[in-house]
């Protein structure tokens, strides 16, 4: 991934590099890290592991819509976390407005990659126009919430209740960040 600031190399572990996913290479690893949050956590709110074929249409809608998938792999090529964004609503309006979302490995957390990770992708909105990126992260993920907040995200709001998943009801919060993007939004 050469379009990341060389500082964002820095910050990685020794032999971990920022990467532009790819389906061939990268869907099926993106799947087991999602899957793995999805059966063991509350950071997806889905029920059952996703399958290749949903997977196949999230990489789809991620082409489609000209998404950033950026991940982070170490020296044998193994992806040890991404972070992507799409379409917050689809009405016009939003169209300078992106939801994100940020997953590392379960073996890798604790390491920064998060950090690096987010920090590519706020580099990435701002160079693809965009002028908000939204987090909607489950309100006792203190850890994301953390981490939103030192990279300038601010809460703007939490929705109780409404979800409800390992046999709780679970409140999520909105975290945004305001881009000095794009130069001259226009209508239409």
């Amino acid at each position: 991934m050469s379009s990341a600031h060389p500082s964002l190399q820095r910050a990685l572990p020794p032999g971990v590099r920022l990467i532009d996913c790819e389906r061939g290479l990268h869907a099926a690893a993106i799947l087991d890290i999602l899957n793995e949050a999805i059966v063991h956590s509350t950071a997806l709110y889905d029920y059952q592991p996703r399958s290749a074929a949903q997977m196949d249409a999230w990489f789809d809608a991620k082409v489609a819509g000209g998404w950033p998938i950026i991940g982070a792999v170490d020296e044998a090529g193994t992806l040890l976390g991404f972070a992507s964004c799409g379409s917050f609503r689809a009405f016009p309006a939003y169209k300078y407005t992106a939801e994100h979302s940020v997953y590392v490995h379960h073996t890798q957390r604790g390491r920064g990659l998060g950090r690096v990770l987010l920090q590519a992708l706020i580099e990435r909105a701002q160079a693809l126009g965009l002028h908000t990126l939204v987090g909607v992260i489950d309100h006792d993920n203190a850890g994301s919430q953390r981490l939103h907040t030192a990279l300038g995200f601010v809460h703007a709001g939490t929705l109780r209740q409404c979800g409800f998943k390992f046999g709780r009801w679970l409140d999520v919060d909105f975290y945004q960040l305001t881009l000095p993007t794009p130069a001259q939004p226009v209508d239409g």
